[in-house]
């Protein structure tokens, strides 16, 4: 394909990054044909959908932290694009007792010196925010350039303008292909370009849902005796628990221990969840990577292109990982952080 011309395209995966990689390709006037017999029902169905650069990161990860960052200003437009609306709330960090404190006080000294905006708060301050929170939860932070979004909506609202097949096209048809499959590139895709087995490994990640009369009027993300969890809030009373991390070969399922877990953390914190609805529990594996940073652009073969690896931060990324991957087709260029070729050169 030559650079500026337009392409066949074959994308593989229709989740949140999937379908907003094909969505841009079809702006930028590429042909292109979506591939998934179950679309839309990967990790980013079941994500909770924080757009949180910074409260995402965990240490010092500049160039995670840039990728956020730079996706997240492109969120507004993008969602507006769709007819939808972010969320703009912020995000309240709790501390049930002294040492749940320090990891918020160690969250918010990161995300302080990572050059993102924190409000302090002390115990009254927090529940002046959240009346629902325990009156025990010690303190706080509140980051208020937080958003979220529902991605549900969001692939939805994707749907609607990609249409999605359950089987590749015919052999020959397509120029280039998109490997946007999350944790499970296919097996021939990944032999065809030379690529190593485990660049891309499933991370487990059990969620749940609930309906409540009385959810947190934002995003609620805390510690309760050393177990973190986020409690974020959805439209007609809807809140999202989650999520274990689980490092695991099987399938990925949902297990008593990890449910347990999640709803022990969150009803500590906020007990008014003991009278919710619990309307859905489910598990999907995330797509991590050696080095933590998505795997976005060319492989060794040209007529293949990678877009996953995105970890946690599918949703995040979504928008701008389109646009990277659009402004390789049209012009080469390649964001060297997530060349997916970084992780091939000491193999």
């Amino acid at each position: 394909m030559s650079r500026g011309s337009t392409a066949r395209v074959e994308v593989l995966g229709a989740g949140i990054v999937g379908l907003a990689v094909a969505d841009e390709l079809l702006r930028r006037g590429h042909d292109v044909r979506v591939v998934d017999p179950a679309p839309a029902r990967g990790a980013s169905w079941a994500a909770a959908g924080m757009l949180s650069p910074a409260a995402e990161v965990s240490h010092d990860e500049p160039a995670l932290l840039d990728l956020g960052r730079r996706s997240q200003a492109l969120w507004p437009g993008w969602a507006a694009r769709l007819g939808l609306a972010t969320s703009s709330t912020g995000t309240l960090l709790v501390g049930r007792d002294a040492a749940d404190l320090q990891e918020v006080d160690r969250q918010a000294a990161l995300v302080r010196r990572l050059g993102g905006r924190v409000e302090e708060l002390d115990s009254r301050g927090v529940r002046d925010l959240e009346p629902g929170l325990a009156g025990r939860v010690l303190g706080g932070a509140l980051l208020p350039d937080d958003h979220s979004i529902d991605p549900r909506q969001v692939l939805a609202a994707l749907l609607e303008r990609v249409p999605v097949q359950p089987e590749p096209g015919p052999p020959g048809w397509a120029e280039v292909t998109v490997l946007a499959t999350g944790s499970t590139p296919p097996a021939a895709y990944v032999d065809r370009a030379g690529l190593p087995p485990g660049l891309v490994r499933g991370v487990r990640g059990e969620v749940l849902r609930a309906r409540t009369d009385d959810p947190p009027g934002r995003t609620v993300r805390g510690w309760a005796r050393g177990r973190a969890v986020y409690v974020v809030p959805r439209a007609g009373g809807e809140v999202v628990v989650g999520a274990t991390s689980e490092e695991h070969d099987a399938p990925p399922v949902v297990t008593l221990g990890g449910l347990h877990a999640l709803l022990e953390a969150a009803r500590e914190l906020l007990p008014g969840l003991d009278r919710a609805e619990l309307v859905e529990a489910l598990a999907r594996d995330r797509p991590g990577t050696v080095d933590g940073l998505p795997l976005v652009g060319p492989t060794p073969d040209p007529a293949l292109v990678m877009a996953t690896g995105h970890f946690r931060h599918g949703v995040l990324l979504a928008p701008l990982t389109a646009e990277l991957v659009a402004d390789h087709l049209d012009t080469g260029r390649v964001d060297p952080a997530i060349d997916p070729r970084r992780l091939l050169e000491n193999r």
